[in-house]
């Protein structure tokens, strides 16, 4: 039987890996064997690292809400509890955004957290549209301005199919912006 060697292959193999192990420090990728090994371990402090980052940000809110909360005199355990009692439904990531970017709203939020605990009965439908209007005013993006010039026939054709404009499809380029204008 003939020798098989792994040729292209095994070359092949050897540079994807090598390949993936770039900008690893010393021999981790320059040989073959200690790249493999370090790929390994990257890929596992990887897949343990997605699952902290998770926890670290939810730390992270937790800690500007908490501060936010004591610049309103309430407590970040009773501001939370308040919030439930309201049937305020916003999770900590949008609450950290609030008060890191809109104080204003923020203490709002506190105050009717602490009504909330005091046992007022709160309509939470007028807090909350309160809060979504402003993220909505900040969140909407205006719609960019488009360089039809820079656009293909088939795009401008496109566009004008969509616009419904009569008789796009025998128009010439410039016929196509005169009339998308």
């Amino acid at each position: 039987m003939a020798r098989v060697k792994g040729g292209n292959v095994s070359k092949n193999r050897r540079r994807k890996v090598l390949k993936e192990a770039k900008g690893y420090f010393g021999s981790k990728h320059r040989l073959y064997k200690t790249a493999q090994e370090q790929l390994f371990h990257s890929g596992s402090y990887a897949f343990r690292d997605r699952r902290q980052n998770k926890r670290n940000f939810r730390k992270l809110w937790i800690t500007r809400i908490n501060a936010a909360c004591r610049e309103n005199d309430i407590s970040y355990s009773k501001f939370i509890a308040g919030l439930n009692k309201a049937n305020i439904e916003i999770n900590r990531k949008m609450l950290s955004e609030i008060a890191v970017n809109d104080s204003k709203s923020f203490a709002n939020l506190c105050e009717t957290a602490k009504k909330a605990l005091n046992g007022e009965v709160i309509k939470a439908s007028k807090v909350t549209s309160e809060v979504k209007k402003e993220e909505t005013k900040k969140s909407t993006p205006k719609e960019p301005k488009v360089d039809l010039t820079k656009s293909s026939l088939a795009e401008l054709k496109a566009m004008a199919k969509d616009k419904n404009i009569k008789g796009y499809s025998t128009m010439k380029k410039d016929e196509l912006l005169k009339a998308l204008k």
